[in-house]
C-alpha cells in the first residue's frame, strides 16, 4: 500500500468515521463538511465559480457553475453531490467537479438541491430534474451533457436517468457514479462484511439517513434504489467503487443488472481505497488517475467531440 493511501485511510478511520458515527445534528454535519472541504480540496488553477438561480415549482434553486480555462462551450457536467441526502453542498464538491470538468473541457453545474429531513423524497430528485430540463430547454444538447454524482448523489444521478427514460425525455451522453448508493434496503453483503474495513462510512448511520430521506417512500422504489430499475436503452455508465466499502455491492450488483439489460458499463473496482476517493485529488495519486481514466472514457461520447 502506498504511504499516501495508508495515511489517508488511517486519518479517515480515526477522525471522520467517528464524526459521522456520532454527530446526529444535520445542521452541524453540513457546516463541518463545508469548512473541511474548503480546507482540504483545491480546484485547478484559473477555475472560476459563479452562482445561478433557477425558478422551479418548489421555489428558487441555487446552482454553482464552474468554468475553467480551455473549456468547450456547450459541454456540461451536471453533478449531484453526496452526503446521504442529509448534508453536502456545492461547496463540498465544487473542487472535485472542477477537476473532472477541467479534464473533460466542460462547464460544471452543481445544484444545491434540497436536503432531508426538511425536504424528503422526491425533493432532491425534482431539483436535479429541473436543472437538467433547464439545460436542455436552454439549448444545451443532451448529447453534450454528462450526468455525474457520488455516494447518495450517485444514486440520485442514476434515479434521474431512470426518470428521463420513463418520460421518454432526451437522454445524456454518459453517466458517471462514484461509490453510488443504489439500494436503500441495504441488502448487499458488503454492508455487513465491510462494516469494519470501510474507513469512512459507519454502517449503522445509513438507516438513519434513509429514514430521513424516504419518509413514506418504499425503499425498493427505483427512484430511491436504482438497483431495482429498468435501464434498458440508456447511455454508457462508468461506475467506480472500492473493495472495502460498505457500498461495494451497491455497485457490483448494479453492474450485473446493467449487463443483463445490455447497457454499456465500465467498472473501476479499486482495492482498499476510501469511499469516493476521487475527492482526494491532488493528494492521492489514485484519485487523479481515476479522473484521468474517466476523461479518456467519456470525451469520445460527447457529440461535440466529433466536431473538434
Amino acid at each position: 500500500m502506498g504511504w499516501r493511501k495508508s495515511l489517508l485511510n488511517s486519518t479517515l478511520r480515526l477522525m471522520e468515521k467517528p464524526h459521522l458515527a456520532h454527530v446526529k445534528n444535520p445542521a452541524f454535519l453540513r457546516t463541518s463538511a463545508d469548512w473541511k472541504a474548503a480546507l482540504w480540496f483545491r480546484s485547478p488553477s484559473g477555475t472560476e465559480f459563479h452562482k445561478q438561480t433557477l425558478s422551479t415549482d418548489a421555489g428558487t434553486l441555487s446552482i454553482t457553475v464552474s468554468r475553467s480555462p480551455g473549456m468547450r462551450e456547450g459541454r456540461v457536467v451536471l453533478f449531484a453531490h453526496g452526503g446521504g441526502y442529509v448534508f453536502g453542498s456545492p461547496r463540498t464538491h465544487r473542487a472535485l467537479v472542477a477537476q473532472l470538468c477541467h479534464r473533460l473541457e466542460c462547464e460544471g453545474w452543481i445544484p444545491d438541491y434540497r436536503l432531508a429531513p426538511e425536504h424528503p423524497f422526491p425533493a432532491a430528485l425534482d431539483d436535479l430534474r429541473a436543472t437538467y430540463d433547464h439545460l436542455v430547454g436552454s439549448g444545451t444538447s443532451p448529447k453534450d451533457i454528462i450526468l455525474a454524482g457520488d455516494s447518495a448523489g450517485g444514486g440520485l444521478t442514476l434515479a434521474l436517468l431512470l426518470s428521463l427514460r420513463e418520460d421518454s425525455a432526451p437522454l445524456p451522453a454518459a453517466v458517471v457514479a462514484f461509490s453510488p448508493l443504489t439500494d436503500m434496503t441495504f441488502s448487499g453483503a458488503s454492508f455487513s462484511e465491510n462494516r469494519r474495513s470501510d474507513v469512512l462510512l459507519p454502517a449503522h448511520r445509513a438507516k438513519d439517513a434513509a429514514e430521513m430521506y424516504l419518509k413514506d417512500c418504499d425503499p425498493k422504489n427505483p427512484k430511491v434504489s436504482p438497483l431495482f430499475g429498468d435501464f434498458t436503452g440508456v447511455p454508457p455508465i462508468y461506475l467506480a467503487a472500492g473493495t472495502t466499502e460498505i457500498l461495494r455491492d451497491d455497485t457490483l450488483r448494479l453492474v450485473e443488472v446493467l449487463k443483463q439489460q445490455n447497457v454499456e458499463t465500465q467498472l473501476e473496482l479499486q482495492d482498499d481505497l476510501p469511499h469516493v476517493w476521487p475527492l482526494f485529488h491532488g493528494y492521492l495519486p489514485e484519485a487523479d488517475q481515476t479522473l484521468d481514466r474517466i476523461a479518456v472514457w467519456a470525451k469520445p461520447l460527447l457529440s461535440s467531440e466529433d466536431e473538434s
